[in-house]
């Protein structure tokens, strides 16, 4: 049973009616200021929830059950190094972005260190955003094809597109619907949660702590909180997705409420579709290859055996997660581009062009991410655990610099980009190199950065004249 036109006619006005109550705030921007931190008038509940959807993404809603599918529930291990992390950075990091109006996390490093490291960041975080939003879009375009029958690129193409004019947050719709899958599934399944939990418990797949040694292992206690810990500090401390959103409040302690807040969400959050995962597997009980690959099981279970209008909202729920999630992506991609960058070359560039200019790059990093989508086509395992991976690959570098420019004082520029040149080195070695889990190289990228950036920083630094 696949989706009928009831479905489909719920999927068409749901994308359109939230994408034209997007649209509505495009005449309220006038300036950079409005477009990109929405005039810092954000109470802390909007931005937790605007967090949570941007966590809420295509690699948690599809690939998160797959993952389960196939494993079990130690990926939490992984979730609860998120919630320490956010601690971090409400002690490290926002203090330091609250002093001064600043727009992108990449200006406290020019204020910091200088022009040309600034840049570098800036660069690095360009060009690891735009591949992961890239696996991110080919993600979505499984639900697509799925859905509606239509080839790959054509889906990616499709998504694309919707994304450019979607700017409402929505992701947490899908969360809401999943609780109705739950009920389906346990349903469906012969003796009900009961016999669910019988299979799953004889299996292993209620299993959510993992205390074994074992180095490489991706998803141990050790992994998950350390890595988990290290991951989030980067990408909720350092990188303009997250930090676009955290700028946007009215105060530094409504931003640390509303970070420690979506926290506790997003632990529920992959708990819930970890969960999925197991009653899936409760359901099917045949190895996750004969679906192609683990994350086409939950939308093909949606399609094909969700009641009409039901699934409709699911699938509606699913892209209106995707499509917030890429339009922050584009809003971030476009944010840093124009402020650590053009703005820097044409300072004297008036507010309308720089408007005008600004909703270019949007649609120029659309068609960038269009492009890496199509490329990630049959070359990328579970999305999720890639997408991560590219990710961390530069998560450590970045983090590194931050925590040499907040951390210590006898840093300088060189030295801190000599030790980013090493510390993403060893990310790349680490990822192409080595079999590793992704779950350290956030943390040996840090630790590299920082050793390597402070030392140089004491060697380089000018012997100052008697």
């Amino acid at each position: 049973m696949g989706l009928g036109k009831l479905d489909l006619a719920i999927i068409a006005v749901y994308l359109a009616g939230i994408t034209l109550f997007g649209l509505r705030f495009r005449k309220r921007q006038r300036s950079l200021r409005d477009y990109f931190l929405a005039d810092r008038d954000i109470p802390w509940w909007a931005i937790a929830l605007s967090i949570v959807a941007a966590e809420t993404s295509t690699f948690t809603i599809i690939s998160i059950p797959g993952l389960a599918y196939d494993t079990n529930l130690t990926f939490l291990q992984v979730v609860l190094g998120y919630l320490a992390g956010r601690v971090v950075i409400s002690f490290v990091l926002l203090p330091h972005y609250f002093r001064g109006d600043l727009y992108t996390a990449y200006e406290l490093i020019e204020r910091r260190f200088g022009r040309a490291l600034r840049s570098l960041t800036a660069g690095l975080f360009l060009a690891m955003r735009a591949v992961a939003e890239g696996v991110r879009v080919y993600a979505v375009s499984i639900v697509v094809a799925i859905a509606f029958g239509t080839g790959e690129i054509a889906s990616i193409a499709i998504i694309t597109a919707l994304t450019l004019l979607y700017t409402f947050e929505g992701g947490l719709a899908a969360v809401i619907w999943t609780d109705v899958v739950i009920v389906t599934i346990a349903h469906l399944v012969p003796g009900g949660w009961p016999a669910i939990h019988s299979l799953a418990r004889s299996l292993g797949k209620l299993q959510v702590f993992d205390f074994s040694p074992d180095f490489w292992k991706p998803y141990t206690f050790w992994a998950g909180i350390l890595g988990g810990t290290f991951l989030t500090t980067a990408s909720h401390g350092t990188d303009q997705l997250i930090v676009q959103r955290l700028l946007a409040a009215r105060s530094r302690r409504e931003s640390v409420t509303a970070l420690l807040a979506s926290g506790v969400a997003v632990l529920f959050q992959f708990a819930l579709f970890l969960m999925v995962g197991v009653m899936l597997f409760a359901y099917y009980r045949t190895p996750s290859r004969n679906f192609g690959s683990a994350d086409r099981i939950y939308p093909t279970f949606i399609v094909q055996h969700m009641p009409r209008g039901v699934a409709g909202l699911l699938i509606a729920a699913i892209l209106a997660a995707a499509m917030s999630n890429l339009s922050a992506s584009l809003n971030s991609l476009s944010s840093t581009s124009m402020i650590d960058f053009y703005a820097r070359m044409r300072p004297q560039t008036d507010e309308f062009t720089k408007l005008k200019l600004s909703r270019m790059a949007t649609v120029a990093w659309a068609l960038v991410l269009f492009g890496l989508a199509v490329l990630s086509l049959h070359k990328v395992g579970r999305v999720v655990e890639v997408g991560l991976q590219i990710a961390s690959v530069a998560y450590g570098a970045l983090l590194g610099v931050f925590l040499l420019g907040v951390g210590t004082q006898k840093a300088n520029q060189t030295g801190a980009m000599l030790g980013m040149l090493c510390g993403f080195s060893v990310e790349i070695y680490l990822w192409l190199g080595t079999h590793v889990p992704w779950t350290w190289y956030v943390m040996i990228g840090t630790a590299v950065t920082f050793t390597v950036g402070y030392f140089a920083s004491l060697l380089l630094t000018p012997e100052k004249s008697s």
